[in-house]
């Protein structure tokens, strides 16, 4: 294999060959069994539209991951925001003054969920797994006791066109991706707070000790997940013109998996939002691929499992 993939001279970096090898495989084989509908512009344009949600999630998650941390309240926080906003924006859905109050809002409310997850983490010293777990479920039995578990619907076309809209054929959901993505990654590349993040993967106690303060970073790290949360809070109010406590349930462990596959270490320290966004594109072409040949989604779920295994052993091959 890896004699293979130095004579295809494929990027230097491991993860991204791998993803590279196995989304190439997947396209050969849809290619084979779809046909020319799988590379039709509207199964791409579908395709590009779907991605950006689980993509904006998968970034909240892994840049927790990269300190060796985990946040699992992303989805409660989603729908927090978006209940939060729906709620205000439904009391004058044409008032250009109450969208900006419900944006502002949900800002609010994103930043106050991170605060309290990074102080938890930081200052109690609760390990990150278990402090986002209680928060989500905190969170979850709030947003059905404040909505009633009923849906909030009706947002004006402003709002909608981030979900629905296009730009030159390219859906907004992806170009909201992609100005988050390019923005994350400079973060983490070409600041101190991106550095720290890393040193906080790798060696926490040793960054400390270094006198960089991790709490403040932790800090920083929870809020920036929560604000990628917010986001895609947007983008999902867009798509279903409607807000609800229980939407987006299952992006949870796909968005740890979409961040492992693209090469983020679960125990920090490493990874690169490339490999994520290869990552995100082999699990939706596997998908939309499986959709147009009539597969069941629950195959798609335990082929995106032995996507992650085979993409695990070839790890654990090359080491």
């Amino acid at each position: 294999m890896e004699v293979i993939l130095n004579k295809l001279q494929l990027p230097t970096d491991k993860n991204i060959r791998y993803l590279l090898v196995i989304l190439v495989g997947i396209l050969l084989a849809m290619g084979f069994l779809a046909g020319p509908s799988f590379f039709s512009f509207n199964n791409l344009q579908s395709m590009s539209s779907q991605m950006p949600l689980l993509g904006l999630l998968a970034l909240a998650m892994a840049v927790c991951m990269l300190t060796g941390g985990i946040n699992l309240s992303i989805i409660a926080t989603t729908n927090a925001c978006g209940l939060v906003m729906a709620s205000i924006i439904t009391q004058a859905p044409d008032s250009v003054a109450m969208l900006v109050i419900a944006l502002a809002g949900g800002v609010a409310i994103a930043v106050m969920i991170g605060l309290f997850n990074g102080a938890l983490i930081a200052y109690v010293g609760v390990s990150p797994i278990l402090a986002t777990l209680g928060m989500m479920t905190l969170i979850n039995g709030l947003n059905v006791l404040i909505s009633g578990g009923s849906v909030i619907s009706g947002f004006p076309n402003t709002l909608l066109v981030l979900g629905n809209g296009v730009f030159f054929g390219i859906p907004m959901p992806l170009i909201l991706f992609a100005v988050f993505a390019i923005g994350l990654w400079a973060l983490l590349e070409h600041t101190r707070l991106g550095r720290t993040i890393y040193l906080m993967g790798s060696n926490e106690k040793a960054t400390r000790f270094s006198g960089i303060n991790t709490k403040k970073a932790t800090l920083s790290v929870y809020v920036l997940s929560s604000i990628l949360c917010w986001v895609a809070a947007l983008v999902m109010m867009a798509k279903f013109n409607s807000a609800k406590a229980g939407y987006g349930e299952s992006y949870l462990l796909i968005a740890i998996l979409a961040s492992v596959l693209g090469g983020i270490n679960p125990d920090g320290g490493f990874g690169r939002i490339i490999g994520i966004a290869l990552a995100l594109i082999v699990l939706q072409t596997l998908e939309s691929g499986l959709n147009l040949l009539g597969v069941s989604s629950y195959l798609t779920m335990a082929l995106w499992g032995g996507i992650l295994i085979l993409f695990i052993f070839l790890q654990k091959n090359k080491a």
